[in-house]
């Protein structure tokens, strides 16, 4: 069975297996081959991938994917009996471990299970019913996807492409514009799906937004302002938003809107600008103070941290290496908004030594700062100052902590515990998604676990 089923074929095989189209699952399969091949064309499919497709069906894009130089294939189908279909036709691709089939909702996906075997690319025909619960799952903070290329209905598609000003322009472009960008890559008419539906759909690629020039601000404020902005589009933004007495007027003024501006007259970039005002409502921090050491770590001054990184001044810094009761690390993803090593994956927690403070003072202060708990802390290795380091002597520090964590805005977008195997395979196959501080430790150290582990209780 391929994906060139003609419709009789594809009826008959439903019949076969008990599958009635269910209109509540959004049961609407794909005909045309040559438009499946486009799809994941568009998808851009490399050598080492790992391509997900939400919603297989009976495998009309399948096939081209599989076709594909992709390491690793996910399929996620919520219907048990489509899913039993798939199994039984790539029997021989699931036993070579290549591909893998999960019975389930996409989007309840559970996402920190597809970090470690490649770069994700997620495509779709998705269900009209759910496709916004899904593209809001996969473009999360811990989602692994770098582009996603999907078939909603259009009335979707030309929401999340909206530019402002428009009628479609709606608080879900705002909220997925700040951190991506949306195109509209084709209208796709309803005849080339059985049972057709009743209105046309469309191809949409959705990627990662590059945060240059975009305001760093905390991203549940963005949200919530957006959201309550939006809440009624006929009111207007001044009697909506219960700022400060005399912020909206000062910022309308500066960013050239009329006191009178409604939720659609704002850009995505000016929705993150005001929430920015509110996550930063105090004055520009005076900047941290490094101690400033030679090479055998003695102190010789004290000097700003961005005085000692344009000058690569040596320095101390401090990693944390957070297990849980499972035995399990935390990793956190640096904020795209970080000078250095934005976007990538790292220890638990990890900051310069400020001066007067001890490497254990540090670690516990930048626990507390980026992920909102605190611990234990013991030493287990201390690296020399070298071009490695960026000149700086780090000391790793290990603790037990279940959480909850609270991340800081700015500093860290995301975080999660994984298994050392899955960090360990993670790191061999994407070894480009970590800082070189955490490559470098993880070598030394990821072997290891149940000696750090005791270390956490003192032994």
């Amino acid at each position: 069975m391929t994906a060139s089923m003609s419709k009789a074929e594809l009826r008959a095989r439903l019949d076969e297996i008990g599958v009635r189209p269910s209109k509540m699952l959004g049961q609407n399969f794909l005909l045309d081959t040559n438009l499946a091949r486009a799809i994941v064309a568009d998808l851009e499919p490399s050598e080492g991938d790992h391509l997900v497709e939400v919603g297989p069906g009976m495998g009309a894009l399948t096939a081209h994917i599989l076709e594909s130089l992709a390491r690793r294939i996910t399929l996620i189908e919520r219907d048990h009996r489509l899913a039993a279909e798939l199994t039984e036709r790539y029997a021989a691709e699931i036993a070579s471990g290549r591909l893998e089939i999960r019975q389930g909702d996409g989007a309840k996906t559970d996402l920190l299970s597809l970090y470690g075997y490649g770069p994700v690319k997620m495509v779709g025909n998705l269900p009209y019913s759910a496709s916004t619960a899904i593209i809001g799952r996969f473009t999360e903070a811990a989602s692994p996807a770098s582009r996603l290329v999907l078939m909603v209905q259009r009335e979707v598609a030309d929401r999340l492409a909206a530019t402002p000003g428009h009628k479609d322009y709606a608080a879900l472009t705002v909220q997925l514009g700040r951190r991506w960008s949306v195109r509209k890559l084709r209208v796709v008419p309803p005849d080339v799906f059985w049972p057709r539906p009743g209105v046309e759909s469309a191809v949409i690629s959705v990627n990662p937004r590059p945060v240059s020039g975009l305001p760093n601000c905390d991203p549940e404020i963005f949200s919530a302002l957006v959201r309550k902005g939006f809440s009624s589009r006929r009111k207007q933004l001044r009697s909506l938003l219960d700022l400060p007495k005399g912020l909206w007027e000062e910022w309308a003024s500066a960013k050239g809107h009329p006191p009178t501006a409604r939720a659609e007259d704002l850009s995505v970039d000016d929705w993150a600008d005001l929430a920015f005002l509110l996550t930063h409502p105090g004055h520009d921090h005076p900047g941290e103070v490094c101690d400033v050491v030679d090479s055998e770590d003695r102190i010789l001054e004290s000097r700003l941290r961005s005085d000692v990184h344009v000058n690569n001044l040596t320095h101390r810094a401090v990693h944390l290496w957070i297990f849980n009761a499972q035995g399990e690390l935390f990793l956190q993803k640096r904020s795209p908004w970080k000078i250095n090593h934005p976007d990538l994956w790292c220890s638990s927690a990890a900051g310069h030594v400020d001066t007067g403070e001890t490497y254990e003072e540090a670690g516990h202060r930048e626990m507390r700062e980026e992920i909102g708990a605190d611990c234990s802390l013991f030493k287990f290795w201390k690296t020399g100052a070298t071009e490695d380091t960026g000149n700086e002597f780090v000391e790793f520090l290990v603790g037990r902590c279940d959480g909850p964590f609270r991340f800081a805005p700015g500093e860290v977008e995301t975080g999660a515990f994984f298994s050392i195997d899955q960090i360990h395979r993670w790191v061999e196959r994407t070894p480009e998604e970590f800082t070189p501080l955490f490559k470098m430790a993880a070598v030394k150290f990821l072997g290891e676990t149940e000696s750090l582990i005791k270390l956490t209780a003192g032994t």
